[in-house]
């Protein structure tokens, strides 16, 4: 009994070291390609198919954590004669923090799928291998413009997201916490900073990276038959979510740490 657990201790860990290794070469060939001339249109094509569409679920999710948010801390900090800092509080939170992983965990889940599902149906249905009788690097073709524009897109839904959430937590503190909008904006330029939004950005740059390399990894090793591809885009959510949290904690150490 021992002895089989052990064994697959084993094989899990030396499938993640595997998977881990491709990765990193993956992520080797995708920067050797940037040496290229752009595809220009391919990587705005990719930001409008990732980026807009997503527009809506990111202020939906963003808006309501700014509420729900708002109202959690509003009454406490009132209770306690602070409510001039209500502001300060809600954007510093969603700036640096629930902003950009929020907005990562979402588009992990849209965007990162949806990558994973067309890669994993073209290579199931031989098109990759098509590109490669053709001379032309897949990882030049299909992941750099999609890497290059989630690291735009990622940052720019962020930003709106950034906005809407703190709109929502001023409708809770003007209209339902009873704090006046002058105390509320005061607040938040008593407090936050620049460098609380532009960490956060780069919160968001480094997570579109990882979304769009991991969507596209899966997809490129997705097993044969339409199985394959549920199972393929299931792994990069996952894979994905994980990532980003992983990531979001080392960056917050870099970028706030004293």
């Amino acid at each position: 009994m021992l002895i089989k657990f052990l064994e697959l201790i084993g094989r899990f860990t030396i499938r993640r070291c595997e998977d881990f290794g491709k990765v990193v070469l993956l992520y080797l060939d995708t920067f050797k390609q940037l040496r290229h001339k752009p595809r220009i249109r391919h990587i705005l094509a990719q930001m409008s198919h990732l980026g807009v569409d997503s527009l809506l679920i990111v202020s939906l999710t963003l808006l309501f954590t700014g509420v729900v948010f708002t109202l959690q801390t509003a009454h406490e900090l009132i209770r306690f004669g602070a409510q001039s800092t209500v502001g300060g509080l809600i954007a510093i939170a969603i700036w640096r923090e629930l902003g950009p992983v929020l907005v990562g965990v979402v588009c992990a889940g849209r965007v990162g799928a949806a990558i994973t599902a067309e890669i994993s149906t073209m290579k199931v249905t031989e098109q990759i291998d098509a590109l490669r009788v053709m001379a032309v690097s897949p990882v030049d073709y299909l992941i750099v413009p999609r890497m290059l524009a989630c690291m735009v897109v990622v940052p720019i839904l962020t930003v709106f997201g950034d906005m809407i959430g703190v709109f929502g937590g001023w409708v809770v503190a003007t209209k339902y916490s009873g704090i006046s909008s002058y105390t509320f904006i005061k607040s938040i330029q008593t407090f936050a900073v620049l460098k609380d939004l532009l960490g956060g950005l780069i919160k968001a740059m480094f997570f579109g990276n990882v979304i769009a390399v991991m969507g596209c990894y899966y997809g490129l090793n997705c097993p044969d038959g339409a199985e394959g591809v549920g199972k393929a885009t299931t792994k990069t959510v996952v894979s994905a979510i994980i990532v980003i949290f992983i990531l979001n904690a080392l960056l917050t150490f870099i970028i706030y740490g004293k």
